[in-house]
């Protein structure tokens, strides 16, 4: 080969291998720029995923309260619940007294006509 020809050569083989060098780095180039695109997207849906999960905590710390305010007053309750228990125990027991007295009633009368009747 000729010294013409090997410097022709060596310089097919230097530009080619720097049109390599520019493609593997245009590649790599994209790749990381893709790689840092879906990092930014994910980046986002972590903001928003954290966001959502500050709303839930809103709504979480909204619904504490109110259950609390629940038992506060679900506690008041309980008083007018005895209340009405007591209530209701005594009304029982009136129920059984008239219905004693009833049965009195109702004997005495029958005593009384009876005693007419004779």
């Amino acid at each position: 080969m000729s010294e013409e020809r090997r410097g022709l050569d060596q310089e097919e083989l230097a530009n080619s291998l720097a049109r390599l060098f520019i493609d593997v780095s245009a590649m790599i180039k994209g790749d990381l720029e893709g790689t840092n695109n879906q990092l930014l997207v994910l980046e986002k849906m972590n903001k928003r995923v954290a966001e959502e999960y500050n709303a839930y905590a809103d709504v979480a710390s909204g619904l504490r309260i109110f259950v609390e305010q629940l038992n506060v007053k679900s506690r008041r309750f309980d008083d007018y619940i005895r209340q009405i228990d007591a209530i209701e125990q005594q009304v029982t027991d009136f129920e059984a007294v008239i219905s004693m007295l009833d049965r009195s009633v109702a004997l005495l009368e029958s005593r009384v006509e009876s005693a007419y009747r004779s």
